[in-house]
């Protein structure tokens, strides 16, 4: 069972209701809340990927944002990327890392019960890190790896077929892409 952490529930706008419940209701209300979503490439232009664990309710085992998680009721959203990121991949930034590109809104219902209105505040961070660095929750995370920008839209251009990523992400996920390679360039 995944965490069942206090969330603040937000207007459609994005603007506080002042008002939090617990994840589980958030998703099964479908209330609107904030997740902080983190991509990491390095020096290289290679984008970490995390593979979602098996144990994952939504899409477990595909390839999707390196750390993403739910800001807690109270905490603000570079806080919760510094959090997500310690917990999920064991590493350490600070707000000085975090670049903001935008907040995405996903509002989608799943087949489980689920109904998750999430406005991903994304940021990208350079690192300097190898895949040996990385200590994995492997509740969240089956395993990372880098990929080259090619590979990455290349991966996408088929993910209808090869069940890689999330492939009703693909526009974000290009989105993501772009923002990595006007910061590289």
């Amino acid at each position: 069972m995944e965490n069942d952490e206090y969330i603040d529930i937000i207007n459609a706008d994005g603007s506080a209701t002042g008002k939090s419940c617990l994840k589980s209701e958030i998703h099964s209300k479908g209330y609107y809340h904030n997740t902080a979503h983190v991509w990491f490439y390095n020096a290289n232009a290679k984008i970490l990927l995390a593979q979602r664990a098996a144990s994952k309710t939504i899409y477990p085992l595909l390839w999707d944002v390196s750390v993403a998680g739910h800001v807690d009721a109270g905490e603000n959203i570079e806080h919760a990327a510094i959090r997500e990121t310690r917990e999920e991949i064991g590493i350490e930034i600070s707000e000085s890392n975090l670049e903001k590109i935008g907040v995405y809104d996903c509002f989608q219902s799943y087949a489980n019960g689920i109904k998750d209105n999430e406005f991903h505040h994304t940021f990208i961070a350079k690192i300097d890190y190898t895949l040996e660095d990385f200590i994995l929750d492997k509740e969240e995370v089956a395993q990372v790896k880098f990929v080259s920008i090619p590979e990455f839209r290349e991966l996408l251009e088929n993910s209808d077929l090869n069940g890689h990523f999330i492939s009703s992400n693909t526009p974000y996920y290009l989105e993501v892409i772009y923002a990595i390679e006007r910061r590289l360039s």
